[in-house]
């Protein structure tokens, strides 16, 4: 296969497992060993390892962000922005990206077999949160030699894992680019993840957990929950301009109960599809840890859980049309940056695309986070990797 002249090219996963001699302890108190990320680097490391950026990923994402897999005729899911010469510069930068603790792209999760039963987790795997998320990443950035991220950046729930950095981790890391993201789930949010769940939980087939055996998974019950989450991505601007009330295949109504507006196939198809990539108890997993997230809950505030975080530089942006995490998510988080003197660019971004523009806005995301990661990289003197011809 011939790669566009600006991509990574041929990539391959990876995997790190670590088994302390302490179990890996979660907030919950439960604990995890082994623990497994799965995981992709960009790149090459400088000769001081003080050029690696971690881009953390969404709910549905994966270590899999930039250049092909072997007998792929699609990249990474930010592919568009990481690379040679694009925002993420891959000539420059060391750029890793993992999967989450939970999710279903080769790290520990409820699909993983667990060690003591031989059998998959299921319901039996404990719940994550994205600070378990986090300390597990930071395992693995020590694990490639790193002691100090240059950056870590990530949208909407990878904005929630950015946060937690620089909440949780500030000496590990010198800036942050957070980007359509909360420090906190807002009730409406909570509700909208567990309209989700609940439609997977009411799957005959769920079977509380225990489908991986079986012959017929929980499909319908995730089509249903992405399909409402996948609602949440977009805007009403933008499902007006992509579909109005125009009909799919008829050309008058038909007076049943087929998916006849344009808009239900387009649902429909994304649903089904997402049946084929993704594991119905991950989502559970994820979501709920998303649910979780609240960064001013110790603290009382958010200013007070950024009380470590003054020195770091950050990239804060939003768009108007996001109705997920609105504007006043990231203003209000920009307000508890500014109480800690902390450095900080914020951009309310115009766009017609809702949530996943931070996706779509390519041209504006790659000047963005290019300038902020020139700047970056000169204040802190970052040097270039050497790059053999060999």
């Amino acid at each position: 296969m011939a790669f566009p002249a600006n991509s990574i090219g041929l990539v391959q996963p990876q995997q790190f497992t670590f088994a302390q001699e302490e179990p890996f302890r979660l907030e919950s108190g439960a604990t995890l060993s082994p623990v497994t990320l799965a995981y992709e680097t960009y790149g090459k490391l400088n000769a001081d390892r003080s050029n690696a950026i971690l881009i953390v990923h969404a709910l549905s994402g994966s270590g899999h962000a930039a250049g092909y897999h072997a007998g792929d005729d699609k990249p990474g899911w930010w592919d568009d922005c990481i690379g040679p010469g694009k925002a993420f510069d891959s000539n420059r930068f060391f750029i890793i990206c993992s999967n989450v603790l939970g999710s279903c792209y080769g790290s520990s999760g409820p699909a993983t077999v667990d060690p003591d039963s031989s059998e998959p987790y299921g319901l039996r795997f404990p719940v994550v949160t994205i600070g378990d998320m986090v300390r597990a990443q930071a395992q693995l950035v020590a694990h490639l030699g790193i002691e100090q991220l240059l950056c870590v950046a990530g949208g909407s729930m990878g904005g929630m894992q950015v946060l937690e950095w620089a909440a949780h981790h500030p000496t590990k890391l010198k800036a942050a680019i957070p980007l359509a993201t909360t420090a906190r789930h807002s009730p409406m949010l909570i509700a909208l993840s567990e309209v989700g769940r609940q439609a997977i939980y009411a799957d005959p087939n769920w079977n509380n957990g225990a489908y991986y055996t079986a012959t017929q998974k929980p499909d319908a019950g995730l089509a249903v929950a992405r399909m409402v989450g996948h609602i949440t991505y977009l805007s009403e601007e933008s499902m007006h301009q992509k579909f109005g009330r125009r009909l799919q295949t008829r050309e008058r109504y038909g007076f049943d109960f087929q998916s006849e507006f344009a808009v239900e196939s387009y649902l429909k198809y994304n649903g089904n599809n997402f049946t084929r990539r993704f594991d119905a108890n991950s989502y559970l997993y994820v979501t709920k840890a998303m649910d979780y997230f609240d960064l001013s809950e110790e603290t009382g505030s958010l200013a007070a859980a950024f009380a470590h975080s003054g020195h770091l530089k950050f990239l804060v942006v939003s768009f108007t049309s996001d109705w997920l995490y609105p504007s006043y998510h990231s203003k209000e988080l920009v307000g508890a940056l500014t109480a800690v003197n902390a450095d900080i660019s914020y951009l309310d971004i115009q766009s017609s695309w809702g949530h996943d523009a931070f996706l779509l806005e390519v041209d504006t995301m790659t000047k963005l986070i290019a300038s902020f990661l020139e700047r970056l990289a000169r204040e802190e003197e970052v040097a270039l990797p050497v790059i053999s011809n060999q």
